[in-house]
């Protein structure tokens, strides 16, 4: 073989090779997901969510100051007969507030630990509405908030319809001193359309996606104080009116509100 011919066998095995890793890369465990859980939200119009996936926190006031009572009545929480759940907020007289809405969980039902979750969802929009999709640690009642730890998938204010964040919160950095960024549309609006918000949990990583654009991502090395997010938690969607994360709606603010999820699905790491 000539050496011009052994330098192009060479270049071409070289290349080959590098296909090959790169092949092997792209194609790694880590982005191997397998379904383990999921709500479509298919059924009739005004048809409560599925009771063996979902529980209802009824009350009023979860440490955010919120205005409106979370109530389990079809009129806040349903199916829409088109194959999405309808959490709608209300202005009206109940158990003393002025707003009612609610607030459904998978508490007691299911509480993975690790994997990829998501949901597409279509925002309301107006002064004082705050929508989120988040997971709350399972051990909540035994070590209290922060220390059981808190991951918001997607977080959103009414008033700004533009963008979402993505956070956790956790012993040392709660509440404003949370780890958190937002992601924003270009030339788009969350209350337009439906938009698929998800993370990749993983020990010692959470990763956010809006619509599978990557936007954050948070390790240990990003917290001030205590990585609590290596046990169970649970699933939180819910639709609150006021609070200190938006203030409370005003005369612009249009009720009946509506948050509708298309569907949730959670996913497990393939090794």
């Amino acid at each position: 073989m000539t050496e011009k011919r052994m330098t192009i066998f060479v270049m071409a095995m070289l290349l080959i090779s590098l296909a090959l890793f790169g092949c092997s890369d792209s194609t790694s465990s880590e982005d191997e997901w397998q379904l383990v859980w999921h709500d479509e939200f298919t059924g009739s119009a005004g048809q409560l969510p599925d009771a063996d996936k979902w529980g209802y926190d009824i009350g009023t006031d979860w440490g955010n100051g919120q205005l409106e009572y979370d109530t389990d009545r079809p009129e806040n929480v349903s199916l829409d007969g088109n194959g999405n759940l309808a959490i709608v907020a209300r202005a009206e007289s109940y158990q003393g507030r002025n707003y009612t809405s609610a607030r459904i969980t998978t508490r007691g039902l299911f509480e993975p630990t690790y994997g990829r979750f998501e949901a597409r969802m279509k925002m309301p929009w107006g002064q004082g509405i705050w929508p989120a999709f988040w997971l709350l640690g399972a051990n909540i009642d035994s070590v209290g908030w922060p220390q059981c730890g808190e991951i918001d998938i997607m977080e959103y204010r009414g008033q700004e319809p533009l963008f979402v964040h993505g956070t956790i919160h956790g012993p040392g950095y709660s509440g404003p001193q949370a780890v958190t960024r937002r992601f924003s549309l270009v030339n788009d609006r969350f209350d337009t359309g439906f938009h698929t918000f998800a993370i990749e949990w993983r020990p010692n990583e959470i990763r956010w996606f809006v619509d599978g654009r990557l936007y954050h991502t948070a390790t240990p090395a990003d917290v001030s104080g205590e990585w609590v997010y290596d046990h169970p938690y649970y699933i939180i969607l819910n639709l609150a009116v006021g609070g200190s994360y938006v203030g409370p709606p005003n005369a612009s603010t249009v009720f009946p509100q509506t948050l509708l999820i298309d569907w949730v699905r959670v996913y497990r790491a393939v090794p």
